[in-house]
């Protein structure tokens, strides 16, 4: 699945107040502290019009930074690259989303309207696309006359793996996010992929005659990043900060090769995340990263965990 980045702006729009589309007017805020060039919209009166209550002004000059829907299921298609593709098989991937819109809120405003969030979402009637996500966040933004809209989609997405000796196809799912919040200098989109891999003490490994004690970890990173990224690409790049990769499917052959692998590739959490931010400092596509990886620890009551964000081309924090 591949994604575009969007820096043209959104126009911000003007919406209808109540209900059956009826006719607008704006005026100065006012009661309480006036914000300067600040309207509210409301409905003119007209006999038998239902109330917008939501539209009203509100006196306690206490502004809203988010508000909106969670958790709206729906689902979204994404492109497959020919690389990963199953010779003959789709070249597209459906799955089902979890959304979350929210608008920020002026002091002023009583609240916002729900149902234009999902007015705007369901104009896309059979599913979503990655290239939808900006258009939705700046038309969710006009619709409500928000200075800011914002729009989270997370859901399973499944890379097809083979086995690293004996080539057994299995499907891998992993955990992929996009965030894009659309405001008046653009919009701002984070792809964010979960991956799991293995981990292995180096302690472990350096004290004991035979082993070393090893468990899954989850490696997370949210990237922002310029041209065409594939989510392939960047849970590749996750699998590679850990002492190996999981498998699907494991035959005999293979589970000797990622045991072993494990064994000579040892890594805290520590080592995954600042290997983790060397490749990714290395890939000119990223601009800004947030990585993160938990190790579930076998000989532990608790996890271990490790967490980094860096803007590229800026001075890292020293401590």
């Amino acid at each position: 699945m591949k994604e575009r980045k969007n820096n043209g702006s959104t126009r911000r729009g003007s919406t209808g107040g109540g209900a059956g589309g009826s006719a607008v007017r704006s005026r100065a805020v006012g009661g309480g502290a006036k914000t300067p060039g600040a309207v509210v919209v409301e409905a003119k009166k007209s006999p038998g019009a239902i109330p917008d209550v939501q539209g009203k002004q509100d006196t306690r000059n206490v502004a809203i930074d988010r508000v909106g829907v969670k958790d709206v299921t729906y689902p979204i298609r994404l492109t497959i690259p020919e690389s990963a593709r199953i010779p003959g098989g789709p070249s597209e991937q459906s799955t089902v989303a979890k959304i979350n819109m929210y608008v920020s809120l002026p002091h002023y405003q009583k609240g916002t309207h729900m149902s234009r969030f999902l007015e705007v979402l369901n104009e896309h009637d059979m599913a979503i696309t990655p290239g939808d996500i900006a258009g939705i966040a700046g038309k969710i933004r006009e619709r409500l006359a928000a200075a800011e809209a914002h729009f989270f989609a997370s859901f399973t997405y499944f890379i097809r793996k083979l086995a690293p000796m004996t080539q057994q196809p299995g499907l891998m799912d992993y955990q992929v996010s996009f965030e894009c919040t659309s405001g008046p200098e653009g919009d701002d989109l984070i792809l964010g992929v979960k991956a799991p891999a293995t981990s292995l003490c180096p302690c472990s490994k350096e004290i004991s005659r035979y082993g070393a004690h090893n468990q899954r970890c989850l490696i997370e990173a949210k990237v922002r990043f310029k041209g065409m990224l594939w989510i392939e690409d960047l849970a590749k790049i996750l699998e590679g900060a850990a002492s190996t990769e999981v498998f699907a499917v494991l035959k005999r052959p293979d589970e000797k090769y990622v045991t072993e692998a494990a064994f000579d590739n040892p890594k805290f959490v520590e080592d995954i995340v600042r290997d983790l931010a060397l490749a990714l400092e290395r890939d000119e596509r990223i601009t800004w990263y947030s990585i993160n990886s938990e190790n579930f620890e076998s000989i532990h009551s608790h996890n271990a965990y490790a967490e980094i964000e860096k803007w590229k081309g800026r001075p890292a924090k020293r401590r």
